[in-house]
């Protein structure tokens, strides 16, 4: 794709992952995860890929952090939506109006408890709604924006159990995800995921189409906001890639 588009400056990973709900971040299925730096992290860190150590796995490499003129974007959209002024529900309602891509035909959003596994099935149809986590009901807010942490393997996340632990090593994850890893070093982007499971056992495809248009319609809301001089500004994909380098 470089060679075809040399003047690509940035670029954005738009797709679906698992979510990780905590006392700190009440994330929920729908909602958006965006990476974005956060304490010691970059934004995307690979949990998967270091050495066993005698003193236990020891994670290795560093990814490259989202480019700047991203960043301000989402500071800036951050900013909007405690005015009321976001523009995303606008944009999610022109995707929602579609039937396949409609939060009904997503169903119930049900979160069970992570020493819960699932009975079987293609849906949660058989599973016990006594072992879900009973949440407070959202009033306002259909879909909730999420900055920080996003971790990606190269295994899918489908136990709760080790969702928790990986989540704590880190500080604090926001959701699980399988491709942005392999991408960070060479394709200046920022990661949009829509949550379209809980990165458990109870994993199905229910919700995939109503996360995938979430996502897409925060990465349009990103893009609406960025100043065509900001992106002249920006170094080409192969000049920030050599910047780094050296």
């Amino acid at each position: 794709m470089k060679s075809t588009f040399s003047s690509t400056r940035f670029g954005l990973m738009v797709g679906i992952g698992g979510g990780v709900p905590s006392e700190e971040a009440d994330v929920r299925l729908g909602d958006v995860v965006v990476s974005k730096p956060y304490d010691t992290h970059p934004g995307v860190v690979q949990y998967d890929s270091g050495k066993a150590t005698e003193s236990g796995f020891k994670r290795t490499g560093v990814l490259q952090m989202p480019p700047i003129v991203l960043l301000n974007a989402v500071a800036n959209l951050q900013a909007m939506r405690l005015r009321g002024k976001g523009r995303l529900l606008e944009y999610l309602s022109k995707l929602v109006s579609l039937p396949q891509f409609s939060r009904e035909t997503a169903g119930d959003d049900l979160l069970f408890e992570a020493e819960y596994d699932h009975m079987g099935g293609a849906t949660c149809g058989m599973c016990s709604t006594e072992r879900t986590i009973s949440r407070e009901t959202r009033v306002q807010e259909i879909v909730v924006v999420h900055h920080g942490t996003i971790a990606s393997g190269n295994q899918l996340m489908r136990s709760a159990t080790e969702r928790e632990r990986v989540s704590a090593e880190l500080g604090g994850v926001l959701c699980f995800e399988m491709e942005a890893a392999g991408l960070m070093n060479t394709f200046p982007c920022l990661v949009v995921r829509g949550i379209c499971d809980y990165a458990d056992s109870h994993k199905n495809k229910r919700w995939q189409a109503y996360a995938a248009a979430t996502a897409a319609a925060y990465a349009k809301e990103v893009l609406s906001v960025i100043p065509p001089a900001e992106v002249a500004k920006t170094h080409t994909m192969d000049e920030a890639i050599r910047e780094t380098a050296g």
